[in-house]
């Protein structure tokens, strides 16, 4: 019987961690990212960034926005097969990625420092 009482205390304790390590998650993710409002006034200021899912200099330009990249004005210009471009993006004459247009029509291929960003849209970056 005491293996048994041991058994449930310990299957309880796991279970009890685990929540709690859950409830954790839950509360980070539903906290603001520090570039939300960044994010969010780079698409209100007319700017645009076209990538590819598969592009290495997209991904690091998303990284830099942490989970505020959700927010950032991406269009997706790969087919899902990598092997062509979607026409949203041969309209733009888009060549390379990551590709940046800015509302005055000026472009900007590679990645751009937040801090390049912000001067390009006057958006205020957070301190």
């Amino acid at each position: 019987m005491k293996k048994k009482s041991k058994l449930i205390i310990s299957v309880l304790l796991a279970l009890i961690v685990i929540i709690a390590f859950s409830y954790f998650l839950v509360l980070q993710n539903n906290k603001p990212g520090k570039l939300d409002d960044f994010a969010k006034c780079l698409q209100t200021q007319g700017s645009t960034f076209y990538g590819a899912f598969w592009c290495t200099h997209c991904k690091e330009q998303k990284a830099e926005f942490g989970k505020s990249a959700k927010y950032l004005p991406y269009v997706e210009c790969s087919t899902s097969d990598s092997n062509g471009q979607l026409p949203v993006c041969t309209n733009q004459k888009i060549e390379s990625y990551p590709t940046w247009i800015f509302a005055d029509g000026t472009r900007q291929s590679g990645k751009i420092s937040l801090t390049e960003l912000a001067s390009k849209t006057s958006c205020e970056l957070p301190k």
